[in-house]
């Protein structure tokens, strides 16, 4: 069970650390946005450059970008360790896939709410990480859309099925309200942005929301 707050959620102006508050979890997740697939935009290649050089653990990139094709390996280039694309966004979400692997890092698949998992089952083989979106991307505090749980265990089933090691990763709305529901489901990477960088003590709610999680261990 593996927790990866969201520095959405963080003060960019003191990224570094903002950064060490969380040592203790398992990743830091940077939500890549660039005003035109999502309503916001965040930051990029060279922030992520910068967050690599400083970070203590490793960085979750999701984009939430048009054409990853040309820019997702760029991002495991610039240090990510996990590269996530929407599948949306893709023209050959496949090969989309493949070059993030190729260029050294985790290959991530997103969907959003309003996308089914299931005509893109078949790409399993070539992901390292499932990502169901459990709110509508582009601003982080949004509410947790819990009719989202069935295709966290859809492709958790699926998972099972074609077997190897394919994490299953939930984002939005992530708390220690919710996020029992989302390990119940089949969920094992949670990404929580105010219920971390919200919180007094970050690395205690981080501890707290992964506790929470392996009581539901599958």
């Amino acid at each position: 069970m593996q927790i990866s707050p969201s520095i959405l959620s963080a003060d960019f102006a003191n990224l570094e650390s903002e950064l060490a508050r969380i040592a203790n979890a398992d990743w830091a997740h940077v939500d890549v946005m660039d005003g035109h697939f999502v309503p916001n935009l965040t930051l990029g290649l060279p922030i992520v450059e910068a967050l690599a050089r400083v970070s203590p653990i490793p960085l979750d990139c999701h984009l939430m970008i048009e054409d990853p094709d040309r820019w997702a390996p760029q991002y495991a280039e610039a240090g990510g360790s996990s590269v996530t694309f929407h599948v949306e966004a893709a023209a050959d979400p496949r090969a989309v896939a493949r070059s993030i692997r190729a260029a050294g890092a985790r290959s991530g698949m997103a969907v959003k709410p309003g996308t089914s998992f299931a005509p893109y089952e078949d790409l399993l083989p070539d992901l390292d990480m499932v990502l169901v979106m459990t709110v509508e991307p582009g601003f982080g505090g949004q509410s947790f859309m819990a009719d989202q749980m069935p295709k966290v265990t859809q492709v958790r089933e699926a998972v099972r099925r074609l077997g190897g090691e394919v994490w299953v990763q939930v984002d939005g709305g992530v708390s220690a309200a919710t996020i029992e529901q989302c390990a119940e489901a089949g969920a094992d990477v949670f990404v929580a942005g105010s219920a971390v960088y919200g919180a007094e003590d970050a690395a205690a709610a981080v501890d707290e929301l992964r506790a929470l999680a392996t009581r539901h261990q599958h």
